[in-house]
């Protein structure tokens, strides 16, 4: 009997250590290639006219749709900050999706609205439209009022409205550097096969504003916010780069992402009987073009910078990583046709089978590791010194790949100025280890169980872009 569990307990051991090891590699080879990308962008960026691309009239005009549900404390803000964008070929189509608070009046008195008779230009099912508004203050700017349907009912409605050929869908409690749309829009300029582009999204807690603008870039007092920034740099700058440059990126954020709009109509629009509209969509464009046989190209960029307010309290980043766990698991049940179909090509082989072994499936190893190791070391089966060496292995790795891409970031777009920011963030690389990594992993574990007793999206409660207070003095890091 004692044998068998010691081969039991040589299985289990050698089984979680491949599983890491595996993960460990993967994301170090996906950082790598993020790496060369970083830099082959830092290189052309010079060759790139931009500043044609956002004021020609003859480029390609863009619609921006923002769907907003009791949004009063972010939504003027973050309208005036779209209208400062130097794109000069824009509408924005901002969607009411039957806000209970003081949304749609700030709307209409802010931007001096009128309601006017505009028909769809598409035939998407949405809730019913109550009225649509058009400004007087600003042509550019149309509001759609409707009842309420949830977030990808209310993108669908914005579709519906939008005239122009492409669309950038974009959450309402965010805010886009001025020359972002510019440089997506250049990409599709480029290469008439471009279906879709993500930008990166970037935390704004902590930084200055002012009248809807971005001032300075800080990091933000509380340490859960600083963690999250950390999160979003590797996301986007260690992992979506390799999996564009490897054709099967499949999460463009519904924070901040360009379309084709005639593409997104052909499959009918955002689906809205999941919390994962964003990523689903995306999936759906790969799986519809690679079934026809058309050359559909979806990628990521780095350089386009949208800046979103994280939460700073455990509940509510409690209830958003509950949400994005749900939301891939529906994706990915929907698509399992998809793993390992070689009609797919990269998408099937490798990154579709990815997300489900590493990003869905992955809290179950990783929890369950966690609580066999330290059962282990408890009841003697676990030896303390090899449980020290594989945390501490896990933890160097983790602070190293954190690093890399504190050093890409600053390398290639170096938005945090001083000193001060990056030491922060290089201490927040070393404290998420301790508690806060775990505590996601229970989180996105249980989400298997939320799966089946909710569909609802949570609340995620905002302070609003107030001017943030001024910061104690640092030296900047170009002043020696």
């Amino acid at each position: 009997m004692s044998q068998a569990l010691e081969i039991l307990n040589w299985v289990v051991t050698v089984a979680v250590l491949v599983y890491f090891v595996t993960i460990a590699i993967a994301s170090t080879l996906l950082t790598i290639v993020g790496w060369f990308g970083v830099r082959d962008y830092v290189r052309r960026r010079p060759m790139r006219a931009y500043r044609d691309v956002a004021e020609s009239p003859l480029s390609m005009p863009v619609s921006i749709i923002v769907p907003a549900h009791n949004e009063q404390a972010t939504i003027v803000a973050s309208l005036r900050s779209l209208l400062a964008s130097q794109f000069s070929q824009l509408e924005i189509v901002v969607v009411n999706d039957g806000s209970s608070d003081e949304t749609a009046p700030r709307i209409i008195d802010a931007f001096d609205m009128i309601a006017v008779d505009r028909a769809p230009q598409g035939h998407l099912h949405t809730q019913p439209v109550r009225d649509v508004y058009f400004s007087r203050s600003d042509p550019r700017v149309v509001f759609v009022d409707k009842d309420n349907g949830g977030k990808a009912d209310a993108l669908n409605a914005g579709l519906r409205y939008a005239r122009y050929p492409l669309v950038c869908c974009i959450d309402a409690d965010t805010l886009l550097d001025p020359w972002a749309l510019s440089r997506l829009v250049w990409e599709f300029q480029s290469d008439p096969h471009t279906v879709a582009v993500g930008g990166i999204v970037r935390v704004v807690n902590g930084s200055e504003l002012r009248d809807g603008r971005l001032v300075a870039v800080r990091t933000p007092a509380r340490m859960l916010a600083n963690l999250q920034i950390l999160e979003y740099l590797r996301a986007f700058l260690g992992s979506r780069i390799g999996w564009s440059r490897l054709d099967s990126l499949l999460i463009i954020s519904g924070a901040f992402g360009l379309f084709r709009r005639q593409a997104v109509m052909d499959v009918g629009g955002y689906d809205t009987t999941t919390v994962g509209e964003d990523a689903e969509l995306v999936l759906r464009l790969h799986r519809r073009h690679r079934e026809l046989n058309k050359p559909c190209r979806i990628v990521f960029f780095p350089d386009p910078i949208c800046w979103t307010e994280v939460p700073e309290s455990l509940s509510v980043l409690r209830s958003q990583r509950d949400r994005w766990q749900r939301g891939l698991a529906q994706m990915l049940w929907r698509n399992r046709g998809v793993v390992f179909n070689p009609r797919y090509r990269t998408m099937g082989m490798f990154g579709v089978p990815y997300f489900w072994a590493f990003e869905l499936l992955g809290p179950i190893p990783e929890v369950f590791g966690y609580v066999y190791v330290l059962v282990g070391v408890i009841f003697g089966f676990v030896s303390l010194p090899l449980a020290l060496a594989i945390f501490l292995l896990g933890t160097v790795w983790g602070v190293f790949l954190s690093l890399v891409v504190i050093m890409m970031e600053e390398r290639a777009f170096a938005r945090y100025p001083n000193w001060k920011d990056l030491r922060t963030l290089c201490i927040a690389a070393v404290i998420e280890n301790f508690g806060y990594r775990q505590y996601l992993a229970w989180v996105r574990l249980k989400a298997f169980w939320t799966l089946r007793r909710t569909s609802g999206w949570g609340t995620m409660t905002r302070k609003g872009f107030e001017p943030a207070p001024a910061p104690a003095t640092d030296t900047p890091r170009d002043a020696h």
